[in-house]
């Protein structure tokens, strides 16, 4: 229970089934954080649906691990040049490793949180598929989990919309009903940013900005490290009246190499083999896929090569550090594995 309105109106919806319900928290940071999650006053929310409901509630403290898991990794991507997804690393690391390892040593059947997923079944396996809700769905945030996780996952509000999950709040008198959703990182302020938060932690470069086409400098950046591969905006250069995308970043030259819409495509992505996950065994080389790389991007249409995709036209380049959702073309809600896009 985070606090939010999902995980209280999943928590209600297995209270009302029967279920014996425990309701329980993460303190993961403890640092400001003005996002509207892991903060004391999300606790308390938390504290107060789960006494609405008459179940009990518990406070885990996973701080240590968080840092060291996610928050820490999320500083040294950015150092080399990556771009990566703290809230997948939490979800890998901490939610559906750490904490779902505690809830089974407690002796809990399951556990429940508040994604708009689903979890399906298919050739009797369970498998993760994309929420009823197109516009809240998070199955590619939960990409990356494995059979054995997600025969223990239960999503409550998976086959409902947000505006039904909102209402049955309201129907229960929940103090989350009209609580905004959670936005960004939890450990960055959106007064400092990213740039803030990493210039605490790490050294930040300023580098020169470099033309694919011509090799000339066009321009400078005053963070390298803060440069993701296929950004415009932000970059401020433009060549012959065009904008220009970054294709590539190079901390230790301090440059970030920029180039035309068409540079900033590609036919193939490949992931870091040892970030690969697959939900019921890997697809064979040449099988189709659909190879979604971020939460709220479209999936495009390609064939697994055996370490990669390979589209089935040009699309926009990959960040390094990015996770690629892959999902099944023949049950396009379906997710059959997922993986790290390589530098």
């Amino acid at each position: 229970m985070s606090g939010g309105v999902d995980s209280s109106v999943a928590a209600a919806l297995l209270a009302e089934s029967g279920h014996q319900v425990v309701g329980a928290t993460l303190k993961l940071w403890g640092g400001p954080s003005d996002s509207g999650c892991c903060s004391v006053a999300d606790v308390e929310d938390a504290r107060a649906v789960a006494a609405r409901l008459g179940v009990d509630h518990h406070v885990f403290n996973f701080a240590d691990l968080f840092e060291r898991q996610v928050v820490g990794p999320y500083v040294e991507a950015h150092a080399r040049g990556r771009t990566p997804n703290p809230c997948i690393e939490c979800n890998r690391q901490v939610k559906f490793g750490a904490f779902l390892e505690r809830a089974g040593r407690l002796g809990f059947d399951a556990l429940a949180t508040g994604h708009h997923a689903r979890v399906v079944t298919r050739h009797g396996r369970p498998r993760l598929a994309r929420g009823a809700d197109g516009a809240k769905d998070q199955s590619y945030v939960l990409s990356m989990l494995t059979t054995a996780q997600l025969g223990r996952l239960v999503l409550p509000v998976g086959e409902m919309t947000k505006a039904e999950v909102r209402d049955h709040a309201r129907r229960l008198g929940l103090a989350t009903a009209l609580k905004p959703d959670s936005q960004d990182v939890c450990f960055i302020e959106s007064s400092s940013g990213r740039g803030g938060f990493l210039a605490g932690r790490v050294a930040l470069h300023p580098g020169e900005v470099v033309d694919a086409a011509g090799g000339a400098v066009v321009g400078t950046v005053p963070a390298v490290e803060l440069v993701t591969v296929g950004q415009r905006r932000g970059l401020g250069v433009a060549v012959d009246g065009r904008r220009r995308f970054a294709l590539s970043v190079d901390v230790g030259a301090r440059r970030v190499v920029v180039g035309d819409r068409e540079a900033a495509t590609s036919e193939r992505v490949a992931l870091d083999p040892g970030t690969v996950t697959w939900v019921a065994g890997a697809l064979p080389p040449g099988a189709p896929a659909l190879a979604q790389a971020s939460a709220h991007g479209r999936a495009m249409a390609g064939r697994w090569d055996g370490a990669g995709v390979r589209f089935d036209r040009a699309q926009p380049l990959v960040a390094p550090g990015q996770t690629v959702a892959l999902y099944d073309p023949a049950d396009p809600d379906v997710v059959v594995g997922a993986g790290v896009a390589a530098s």
